[in-house]
């Protein structure tokens, strides 16, 4: 099926899926905007990295995204092996008696065990399982799926197609942002062989990321560039997916929910991407045009360089980075709001050095972002002024230039130091 912009869609039942890697991270996407959260245990999910939840912060985290109007996605999507599935029986009825809203798996032996264990439990096919046509999408939600995340390798036409072919009370998920992997769906074997740590379990050791040179067989100590760069070359070292630009597309296509990656990325990315995904889907459901602002906020957190994926078929650009695997940081965090009365006097927390005089950026949880010059500064510990904060995690007294509620966020730019 060719996909056609249709100005009739409906917006209205658009969900904004946001990562939560742990306590802080959830707290930063529920404030700013998220409808629902993916988050894991400390077993079974694919981002061993991330924070993660014990037990009883699992429970604490469900509780929380519900009393502020958020739906809890639990991941279960590891492949689990035999020594695993006791475990996994007791995890997923434990889930399910913490109110999770949904578990997110991938293999078909999880998915009975949901089935067993916590019938009434939403089950997500995770994009791990590769779902990349109308049959594989259909026999998922004959099993019992309630939603498919779709492969990240998928165009408009293809899912526009899927839609088309599959029940209309399958909802269909796609990552919008975040980082790629150059293996199918994420099913990296590179790692596992490479560094002993097994992708399909979540202990990835990313060696897409590495350098690589070629070596002839025959002339031990001799390497050769794959291109002309003199650090070495990263053939598989992925560019990071922004879709915020055409969301419009993909929900015309079908798509339901817009996943954000970054489970193991940091509390600002957690809050930024969702704040400026969350602009956007406003706009979009207000029937506003596409505000470039929104693009320029996923600027500022820590990324690669950004590409389209394969939305609009197989890409004319690299979707390789091939000079290097290092992220564009040009911002910063300078401080988090504790708290702050009417007239913007407030108590910060120090994240990275500032000084008064300095331009910042007050962005502040589903409101405007505000730039300003930073004025005096008083340490909370003794009231003494000062002109520079500099001692990590202090709380300092300023005047903000409006009424911030906690957990807003001051920034600034790295080159204004």
């Amino acid at each position: 099926m060719k996909f056609q912009q249709d100005s009739k869609t409906e917006y209205s039942d658009i969900e904004l899926l946001a990562p939560a890697g742990n306590a802080e991270k959830l707290q930063m996407a529920v404030l700013y905007g998220a409808d629902a959260v993916y988050l894991s245990g400390n077993e079974f999910g694919m981002r061993a990295a991330a924070g993660n939840f014990t037990g009883d912060e699992l429970s604490g985290a469900i509780a929380f995204c519900h009393e502020n109007g958020v739906k809890a996605y639990i991941t279960v999507n590891t492949i689990p092996r035999n020594d695993e599935i006791a475990r996994l029986g007791e995890f997923v009825r434990y889930i399910a008696e913490c109110g999770a809203d949904a578990a997110i798996v991938t293999d078909i032996g999880v998915m009975g065990m949901v089935k067993r264990f916590a019938p009434g439990l939403e089950v997500h096919i995770s994009t791990q399982a590769g779902v990349a046509n109308y049959e594989a999408a259909r026999m998922w939600y004959e099993l019992g799926a309630k939603r498919v995340i779709l492969a990240r390798e998928l165009s408009l036409d293809e899912i526009a197609d899927i839609r088309a072919k599959t029940p209309p009370e399958l909802d269909i998920e796609c990552f919008v942002h975040g980082a790629m992997c150059v293996s199918f769906s994420g099913r990296c074997l590179l790692s596992n062989y490479m560094a002993g740590r097994d992708a399909n379990r979540g202990s990835c050791a990313q060696p897409c990321r590495w350098k690589y040179y070629l070596r002839e067989e025959k002339r031990e100590g001799e390497y050769y560039e794959i291109e002309e760069h003199k650090e070495g070359t990263y053939i598989l070292n992925s560019k990071d997916l922004c879709a915020i630009r055409f969301l419009d597309k993909l929900a015309q296509a079908g798509v339901r929910s817009f996943k954000i990656e970054g489970r193991a990325k940091s509390e600002y990315y957690a809050a930024a991407t969702t704040y400026a995904y969350r602009g956007a889907i406003d706009d979009l459901k207000n029937g506003r045009p596409f505000n470039e602002k929104w693009y320029k906020e996923v600027e500022k957190v820590s990324h690669r360089e950004y590409c389209e994926g394969f939305f609009f078929g197989q890409p004319k650009e690299p979707m390789q980075h091939y000079s290097d695997s290092s992220y564009i940081r040009d911002w910063e965090v300078a401080a988090v709001v504790e708290r702050c009365d009417s007239d913007g006097n407030a108590v910060v927390r120090h994240k990275n050095r500032f000084r008064t005089g300095e331009t910042l950026e007050l962005m502040i949880p589903r409101g405007e972002t505000i730039t300003f010059t930073m004025g005096e500064l008083v340490d909370d510990t003794d009231g003494t002024p000062t002109d520079d904060a500099k001692h990590p995690h202090r709380l300092y007294r300023a005047k903000l230039p409006a009424a911030a509620p906690q957990y807003s966020i001051l920034r600034k730019e790295k080159k204004s130091q």
